[in-house]
């Protein structure tokens, strides 16, 4: 596994991490259990950072490999030391005598790293999953510094030729790929992200806002992810101004919780900051709780907690977090927006509206705060939903593209890493 910009072991919420940590650490994991040897290779944050980590459990390690600064403000910063990168992880396996079957990418730069240990290695098989693609993010954004840059689109473009086959998360990302990269159909297999069922599982809303030190007498809007304006939280917080104006009632028992970001940091982001200037210009300092980051050990709690899971993001190519919340029994009101649309089933398990529409939202979380019956019935149906992503039913199915993919390949190679003098150094 290569998830160069940053690793499975990191806490959620920061501006770097997300979905993609949880899935490339419980993909790992659950192939683990059946038997594979698999290493994540990510990049070392920090000098101290230890060079394997084993928290995993069986048959998963973490290797960090040093490949620039400690501290780097964007993935596209990292654009420099993809070379450091690849030579890190090629020096490892060297000194370790290890030959891998498959390299399994992660992102556009992980991609890129990927075709380099190809050029080291020789024949070996390469799949690739994206996550999120330039060219979608450059349809939803509202100015420059929100758009991906031209070495984003261009590698991602480059990964869709040489890649054996690449991971779409839904038939959404599938079309994409094909008409935005002009990838090849025959390559492309859509194999969606899963959810740990029994982490994820609904529980006690009394005993969890107890814990988490939340009202017990007020209906609360949840949100969990980064605090990045792609997340349309302003929307949020638009929609809730909306809600308490139309419904004062329901705005005395109204809490909106945001988990994400560092809201206490004496410098905060620019994003963080300019939500909370929104937030006192929309007089909603009683109602939206900034919480700050949470490990994903507590996520289930929050969820459990939660009347409504909240999602109005621009662009998702999934929607890891809007998963996790059904598996744990909370409807969803999201964004009809690339994963979200397929995930979510509108009416059933939460509602679809429209992106960057505060009103839309505004009124299904009126109709949904205000029915406790609608609300039961929803978050039934979402844990239902759920089920069909348990990571147990993804992982095989994993494996079994890897098996197709890694075959050809296995009967071709006929040396050993360790015999392999294209290792540059």
């Amino acid at each position: 596994m290569l998830s160069v910009h940053t690793g499975p072991l990191a806490q959620l919420g920061g501006s770097k991490t997300g979905g993609m940590n949880v899935y490339v650490r419980e993909l790992s994991r659950a192939l683990g259990k059946r038997g594979l040897l698999v290493d994540i290779f990510t990049r070392a944050g920090a000098e101290d950072e230890p060079r394997i980590r084993t928290d995993l459990g069986e048959n998963v390690r973490v290797i960090y490999v040093p490949a620039g600064p400690a501290h780097i403000a964007s993935p596209d910063g990292l654009i420099p030391y993809l070379d450091d990168f690849a030579t890190g992880v090629c020096h490892f396996t060297y000194e370790q005598g290890i030959r891998y079957d498959l390299l399994h990418s992660h992102y556009w730069l992980s991609g890129l790293v990927a075709e380099q240990l190809r050029q080291f290695w020789g024949p070996v098989p390469i799949v690739q999953m994206y996550h999120t693609l330039g060219q979608m993010k450059n349809r939803i954004a509202q100015d420059k510094s929100q758009r991906a840059s031209q070495e984003r689109i261009k590698g991602e473009e480059r990964i869709t030729h040489f890649a054996n086959r690449l991971i779409a998360a839904t038939p959404a990302e599938e079309n994409q790929l094909i008409e935005l990269y002009d990838a090849d159909p025959d390559k492309i297999i859509t194999i969606p992200p899963g959810v740990d069922l029994c982490h994820f599982r609904p529980q006690s809303r009394t005993e969890m806002r107890r814990q988490l030190g939340l009202p017990l007498d007020r209906k609360i809007a949840l949100f969990v992810g980064r605090i990045e304006p792609l997340k349309g939280i302003d929307t949020i917080l638009q929609a809730a101004r909306l809600l308490c104006d139309q419904n004062p009632a329901l705005a005395d028992e109204l809490t909106v919780a945001i988990v994400g970001g560092s809201p206490w940091a004496v410098q905060l982001d620019a994003e963080m900051a300019r939500l909370q200037a929104m937030r006192s210009e929309l007089g909603l300092e009683r109602i939206v709780r900034f919480v700050g980051a949470r490990q994903q050990s507590v996520l289930p709690d929050f969820y459990s907690a939660a009347d409504v899971v909240l999602m109005p993001s621009h662009y998702e190519s999934f929607g890891m977090v809007g998963l996790e919340a059904m598996s744990c029994g909370a409807p969803v009101i999201a964004a009809k927006v690339g994963g979200l649309a397929h995930l979510v089933k509108d009416g059933k398990t939460g509602f679809l509206v429209p992106s960057r529409a505060p009103g839309e939202l505004a009124n299904r979380m009126n109709l949904l705060l205000s029915d406790e019956l609608l609300r039961w019935e929803m978050g039934k149906a979402a844990r239902k939903e759920a089920r069909r992503y348990g990571w147990r039913i993804i992982a095989d199915r994993m494996l079994a593209l890897y098996t197709t993919v890694a075959a050809p390949f296995s009967a071709e190679s006929t040396t050993s890493l360790v015999d392999c003098m294209a290792c540059p150094g």
